[in-house]
C-alpha cells in the first residue's frame, strides 16, 4: 500500500494539551482536521482548504488561535532583553503597537518569528508561533541577571478575520474600530469582558485579533460575535494554506526554523544592519552577510493536478538530476492555475524561471519553476 493511502489517525484531545476558552464552539463546527500548535489544539480544516478559503476572500471567518500563546516579558530591563534576542530596533516600538520580531540566536539561527505587542513602558508580549519560546527567554534571563519576570499568561487570541471583518466589528464596537491601523492595538470591551483589539491576523484578507485574558468569558465572547456575525455570513474558520502562501506569510517549523537565517528568507528587511542596542546575534548576522548566504527561500509554481502537502522531504534537483533544494509548503491555488510553494534553494537555484523538478516518491518527477512573486 502506499503510504499517501494511509489515512491519517484522529488527534486525541487530553488534559495535557491546553483547553482552549473557545474549543466547545470549534468542535460544534466539526473540522475536518486538526493539529497541535503550542500544545494547543488548532483547526486546520473546516469544509475544504478551497471551499474555506472562498469563503474567507469575500466574507468573514471567526478562528481560535488561541495556540498563539504570549511570553510575559515584565520588569525595567523588559527592553533590555527584547532588544538582545531580536535584530529589531525595538526602542521604536511605542505602547499599544505591534511589531513583527524575528528572534534570532548567537549564530544567527531563527527561533521564532513572533509579533510582540508592547502594552505598557515595562510590559511586552511575545505572541509566539510554534515553538517553546518562553523556556528559551527565560534561560536568556536567568544567565544575564536581568531584572524581569517571564510567564505564559492566560490569554487567547481569537481572530475575526475577512473583508466582512470590519463592518462586524464596527457593528459590536462601534465606528471607531475602522480607523484603527494595522498593527496597533487598543483596550476595548465587549460580552462582559475587557480586552486588548489589534488589527492584525494570519491572513492576506485583513482583520482583528481580541486577546482575551478572561479564559472563563470565552464562549460568551465567541457567541457574541457569531449572533453579530450572521448577517454577514460568518463562519468557524482558520488559518488557510491557500491564503497564506498566495500572501507570502511564512510559517515557522514549515518554511523556516534554527537551521535557517533571516538573509535566506527576506526577514532581514525587518532590522537595521548597524543596531545600536546589544544584541545577541549582531556579529553572527554581520558574517552571514558579508559571507552571503548559501540558499534562499523562494516561490515556485507547480503547474498540473493538486498535490497534497508533504509529511517526507520533497527534494527538488535541476535538469541534470542533481538535488538543489527541497519543498517546503504547498497548496494548489485556482487563481494561479496550479500548486504555488515555497521552497528552499541553494542561491544559485533561486532565480526566477529557473526549472526544476519535484520528487515527491512518485514514479515520475514533477516540473516546476521559480517564481518572484504571486502576482494574478
Amino acid at each position: 500500500m502506499h503510504s499517501s493511502s494511509i489515512s491519517p489517525p484522529a488527534l486525541s484531545l487530553s488534559r495535557r494539551i491546553r483547553q482552549t476558552p473557545y474549543e466547545k464552539r470549534v468542535l460544534e463546527h466539526a473540522p475536518k482536521s486538526m493539529t497541535v500548535y503550542n500544545n494547543t489544539p488548532l483547526a486546520t480544516v473546516f469544509h475544504s482548504p478551497q471551499e474555506d478559503y472562498e469563503h474567507l476572500c469575500e466574507y468573514v471567518q471567526l478562528w481560535d488561535v488561541s495556540c498563539q500563546r504570549q511570553v510575559e516579558i515584565v520588569g525595567p530591563a523588559a527592553l533590555e532583553l527584547i532588544e538582545l534576542i531580536t535584530p529589531r530596533d525595538i526602542s521604536k516600538c511605542q505602547i499599544g503597537q505591534c511589531m513583527y520580531i524575528p528572534l534570532v540566536d548567537e549564530y544567527g539561527g531563527i527561533i521564532n518569528d513572533p509579533i510582540l505587542l508592547r502594552t505598557n513602558k515595562k510590559r511586552f508580549w511575545l505572541s509566539t508561533a510554534d515553538s517553546n519560546v518562553m523556556l528559551w527567554v527565560k534561560g536568556i534571563a536567568y544567565g544575564m541577571d536581568y531584572e524581569v519576570s517571564i510567564c505564559d499568561p492566560d490569554v487567547n487570541p481569537l481572530a475575526i478575520q475577512g473583508p466582512k471583518s470590519d463592518d462586524l466589528m464596527a457593528n459590536l464596537l462601534g465606528e471607531g474600530i475602522r480607523e484603527l491601523p494595522f498593527f496597533r492595538f487598543v483596550r476595548s470591551e465587549l460580552a462582559g469582558t475587557s480586552f486588548y483589539i489589534a488589527r492584525s491576523g494570519w491572513s492576506g484578507q485583513g482583520g482583528f485579533e481580541i486577546y482575551l485574558e478572561e479564559h472563563w468569558k470565552g464562549l460568551d465572547l465567541w457567541d457574541c460575535i457569531w449572533e453579530a456575525g450572521q448577517i454577514y455570513d460568518i463562519r468557524a474558520g482558520c488559518p488557510n494554506s491557500i491564503d497564506r502562501i498566495e500572501r507570502g506569510l511564512i510559517s515557522y517549523g514549515n518554511d523556516i526554523t534554527a537551521d535557517e537565517n533571516p538573509y535566506e528568507c527576506g526577514l532581514d528587511r525587518f532590522f537595521p544592519k548597524d543596531k545600536d542596542a546589544h544584541c545577541m546575534s549582531v556579529d553572527a548576522l554581520d558574517l552571514i552577510r558579508k559571507q552571503g548566504v548559501t540558499h534562499q527561500l523562494v516561490h515556485l509554481l507547480i503547474p498540473g493536478e493538486p498535490l497534497s502537502p508533504p509529511r517526507d522531504v520533497w527534494h527538488l534537483s535541476d535538469d541534470s538530476g542533481y538535488v538543489c533544494g527541497f519543498l517546503t509548503s504547498i497548496a494548489y491555488s485556482i487563481r494561479f492555475g496550479g500548486n504555488i510553494a515555497f521552497a528552499l534553494m541553494e542561491t544559485m537555484y533561486s532565480n526566477p524561471g529557473q526549472s526544476l523538478y519535484v520528487d515527491n516518491g512518485t514514479e515520475e518527477l514533477i516540473k516546476a519553476m521559480v517564481i518572484s512573486e504571486l502576482k494574478d
